[in-house]
């Protein structure tokens, strides 16, 4: 990382002596088709910014790489370089302000006018395509993954310029994550104001869920619990380590310090005359009714028979 900081310095101070050189050479100015800009200083102005660009990646990555050298966690880690990166980007836009305007500042005015009129008039558009251009680098989602945008749910399949298109799950006519049949149409600038909850982004494709079983306070609840772990780790096998593997690996390149176990796992819940045990377990979002239900009959045979030792509820009313 000091590596290549060191040698974007090199080559912005080689940009800066070019263009002092470029500017002594070219003792007659060469005339271009854009009026009073010379190709002297169209050229010494290319350089002067390119050392400018070149100063800034280096000096980002130099400061940066000693300051995170000697940050005692992960936390401080990212915040130095937030803080670097903020710091050495303002310092680099005013300098490249201050080299093009020297001489384009009633350009840049007129231009700020202009500007200011347009992003008045096409609000939403721009909203838009600023939400698209977000989307783009930033990859809150892209095609392909299945999230949820300001009430929507669905698989993406259109990222365009003005607006995203999902193909509707779990809406108001099917009960499951099933596609509906249903084409929804979002503006790009959601993504700007609004919450988006991505379920398969490439990083890690998958996501925890529950299921519920209710048992009688009478249950012995340790082998009950014992039971359906066993059986959904027959069910889900080595496939859910090798993804609990992969998760622990995305957690480790983040500051965020979790213990994730292997194996499914059940939480305890106390009702009003029973008593819930819900199943957490590891699975990809497009499989998760697929695989709620084998589990659902998979435990209900394995604790039937149990009876001595597991009992449901007498009461309907559930």
């Amino acid at each position: 990382m000091k590596r290549v900081g060191y040698v974007s310095l090199v080559l912005a101070a080689l940009a800066v002596v070019a263009a002092r050189v470029v500017e002594r050479a070219l003792a007659e100015p060469i005339a271009t088709p854009l009026g009073d800009l010379t190709l002297q200083f169209l050229v010494v102005k290319g350089l002067t910014l390119a050392a400018v660009a070149l100063a800034a990646y280096g000096v980002y990555l130099v400061v940066a790489g000693f300051l995170v050298a000697r940050a005692a966690d992960k936390r401080r880690k990212h915040d130095v370089r937030n803080v670097v990166k903020l710091a050495v980007g303002g310092a680099a836009l005013a300098a490249g302000f201050g080299v093009v305007t020297e001489q384009w500042v009633g350009l840049l005015v007129s231009l700020g006018v202009v500007g200011f009129a347009v992003t008045f008039a096409l609000q939403q558009p721009l909203f838009s395509l600023i939400g698209w251009l977000y989307i783009m680098l930033k990859r809150p989602y892209q095609v392909g993954d299945r999230v949820a945008i300001e009430g929507s749910k669905g698989d993406v399949v259109a990222v365009d310029f003005l607006v995203t298109t999902l193909w509707e799950i779990n809406g108001d006519l099917v009960s499951t994550h099933q596609p509906s049949g249903r084409i929804v149409t979002l503006p790009n600038s959601v993504v700007l104001s609004s919450h988006v909850h991505n379920y398969s982004w490439e990083g890690f494709p998958y996501v925890w869920n529950e299921l519920s079983i209710q048992v009688a306070y009478e249950t012995d609840l340790a082998f009950a619990r014992e039971l359906m772990v066993e059986t959904a780790d027959d069910y889900l096998g080595a496939e859910m380590a090798e993804h609990v593997a992969q998760y622990r690996e995305r957690l480790a390149e983040t500051p965020v310090e979790l213990e994730v176990g292997e194996r499914p796992s059940v939480n305890v819940r106390q009702g009003e005359s029973w008593v819930e045990l819900r199943l957490r377990y590891l699975v990809h979002p497009r499989r998760g009714t697929r695989v709620r239900n084998d589990l659902y009959e998979r435990l209900l045979a394995a604790l039937n028979e149990h009876p001595d030792r597991v009992s449901f509820p007498v009461g309907r009313n559930r």
